[in-house]
This record gives structure tokens, sequence and C-alpha cells, in this order.
């Protein structure tokens, strides 16, 4: 793993597979550190031909946290009032392509899961010449109408965190239950994964920056519908985080974009469905070829 001065943050990046290669970056959500994305995952594509880069966006893991603006007025942005909000998604997806910048890719494909959909949708609105193809999974397009969060989860995610690291973890672990699905929920995995990033780095009031960034952020809709490059949404049909609604608006929105829907599957990416997963991928990556 590698650290970049890039966009005036330090992003903490991590590289599999040959430099030569097409390049596949991959953009996490809320909360979540790169090491969300497995290393076998990573391991896979490298091994298939790609110069894979997974990274730490700005306000989690290794990366600069933005500590100073403090803890965000969450319910003034959803009334509309940014004044609060030290950055937009626009700056994270800004972010992303100041380190392809700095990795030397002039090119890549790009997949993003909840808010990572986010940021890379608006990568791609806003630097239309530097992608080769998007997935966009357990996303939305930003609408107020679409993609919304059950109460259930509300109440989940406005639960306060825990204090010291076994508190910490268990709370995480709630907050992942109430998302998931009970037919694919992996109470080891998770456990595995979130004492971790507990380990690796915990910064609670970051989430919740990050978190003001997609309450402010425009409805890319009408963006959306200037995009012309392959395109695949992937969503869950139980997803109670992001409402199927924001997958099925998404693909909706951008021309030819095709929609892989799983029933069954909450805000969650299953170990046992990522064969799937990954055909589309590699489909929606081919697409790119095909038409270049």
């Amino acid at each position: 793993m590698a650290k970049a001065q890039v966009n005036k943050v330090e992003i903490e990046f991590d590289t599999f597979g040959n430099p030569s290669k097409p390049a596949l970056v991959l953009v996490m959500g809320l909360g979540l550190q790169m090491i969300a994305w497995p290393e076998a995952v990573c391991d896979e594509f490298a091994a298939m031909g790609f110069f894979v880069v997974r990274f730490d966006n700005r306000d989690c893991g290794l990366s600069t946290k933005f500590d100073s603006y403090g803890v965000p007025n969450i319910f003034a942005g959803l009334a509309g009032d940014r004044s609060t909000a030290p950055y937009s998604l626009a700056d994270m997806a800004d972010d992303t392509v100041a380190l392809m910048d700095h990795l030397g890719v002039e090119a890549a494909h790009l997949v993003g899961v909840s808010m990572g959909g986010m940021i890379a949708q608006q990568a791609v609105i806003d630097h239309p010449t530097r992608f080769l193809s998007l997935c966009s999974m357990l996303s939305s397009t930003g609408a107020k109408g679409v993609g919304q969060p059950s109460n259930e989860v509300v109440a989940a995610l406005l639960q306060p965190g825990g204090d010291d690291r076994d508190t910490a973890i268990e709370r995480s672990l709630e907050i992942s239950r109430a998302i998931s699905s009970e037919k694919y929920f992996n109470k080891d995995s998770e456990l595995e994964l979130m004492a971790r990033s507990y380990d690796r780095n915990y910064c609670p009031e970051g989430v919740m920056r990050q978190l003001m960034a997609v309450v402010t952020s425009s409805d890319r809709t009408v963006a959306l519908k200037k995009v012309t490059i392959p395109t695949i949404v992937i969503h869950g049909l139980a997803d109670r985080l992001v409402n199927p609604s924001g997958g099925i608006a998404t693909a909706s929105s951008i021309p030819d974009a095709r929609l892989l829907a799983f029933e069954g599957m909450a805000h969650e990416v299953p170990e046992s469905l990522w064969p799937e997963v990954r055909k589309a991928l590699l489909w929606n990556m081919n697409r790119a070829s095909s038409a270049g």
C-alpha cells in the first residue's frame, strides 16, 4: 500500500497486477475502507489481465481526515443547508481521477458500490473521457424520490457508535445485520472485516462527513443521460439501505445501461453471487473493448 498527494489530500491506495494492462478502479462505499474490496477479488482481476486500483476515500481508512470540521449537521443537510459540509461527492470523484493521474492511468474501467457508485457516477459525468466503462452497484441517482432507506435502517444508522473496540465492532455488526439479508448475512466474515477495519483506523466522524456529502449531492439524473460508456447497474431487490428504485432509476437514466437485479440480495455482494457479478462486470468491460 502507498500514499499519493492528490487534489489537496493524501489518498492511501493499493494496486494489483501490471500497470501496462487496462486499469480497473474500485470505489468503496460509506465509511468502508479499501480492504472491504477482498484481496482475492483484486488478485482475480489482476490475473485476468487488469491493473486493479483500490483506495481509501477521503475521511476514511488511512487517507486524509477532515477532523477540523467536526461533525456536520445531517438534518440541516437534508433540508438543503450545505454550510457544514466540508466537501462534496464531486470532490471525491476528483480524488479518483487525481489518483489515476498519479498512477499514470489515462482511462479506466470504474466500479463503485453504494456511495462509491455515486462517486463513480459523478466521476463519469465530470470526466467523461477518463473512463472506459461504468458499474454502479447498490447505488442511486441522487434523486430524492428514489433509493431512499427504510425507517428501520435509518434508526440503526443513527444509533451512537462505540467508545471502545468491542463496542464499536458490535455496533458495526448491528448496522451490517440491518442492511444485509438473512439469506446471505455471514456473521463471521463481517466480524473479521470489522475487526481489521477498526484496528487499521476508526473514524466515525468521518463517516458522518461522507454521509453529509451524500445527502447534499445534486440529482444526477439529467447528467447521467449524457453518459455514453458501457454501463451495468447491479442491485439487490431486498436492499433496505438503498431502495431498489435507486438502481432502477440509474439504469433507466443511462443510455443502453443493463440492470442486473438479484432476488433476496440486500445491501451486500454475497460471496455465493460473486461468480455471476464477475461475469457481468467482464461482459460490460468487454463491451467497452468491442466499442473501441
